[in-house]
């Protein structure tokens, strides 16, 4: 794992962990609402990339909506594929309703946690 992907995982963490607990809750949208912003965290790592994307796949088979089954994955070998490659749009939500092709604005609280993983020990 690259040291961004080792910086970064703790947040991704946090991120996963409270989807599960919306879940729990009875919350599904608030639930995946945290896999994308675990996806915009981690998906310049392709470890954590992979990861988030495995996270949406199970939440899709959990509410049985088949097509973000699917959608996640497609998404989940073009993650392990095009992230080493460079190939990720900034800022994507990373689930069945947007194009994965399309970059997004970065919530100003997620863009700090990037900045922070990126820049720790230099």
């Amino acid at each position: 794992m690259s040291e961004f992907g080792r910086r970064i995982r703790p947040s991704v963490e946090r991120e996963i962990l409270a989807a599960y607990q919306a879940e729990g809750q009875g919350r599904p949208d608030s639930a995946f609402s945290h896999l994308e912003r675990a996806h915009i965290l981690g998906q310049t790592s392709t470890v954590e990339h992979v990861r988030v994307h495995w996270h949406m796949f199970l939440w899709g088979i959990r509410h049985r909506n088949l097509g973000e089954c699917l959608g996640q994955l497609i998404r989940i070998v073009g993650a392990a594929i095009g992230t080493s490659l460079g190939l990720v749009p900034q800022g994507n939500t990373g689930g069945t309703n947007v194009n994965p092709f399309q970059s997004m604005p970065i919530p100003p609280d997620l863009a700090a946690l990037i900045e922070k993983a990126r820049t720790s020990g230099k």
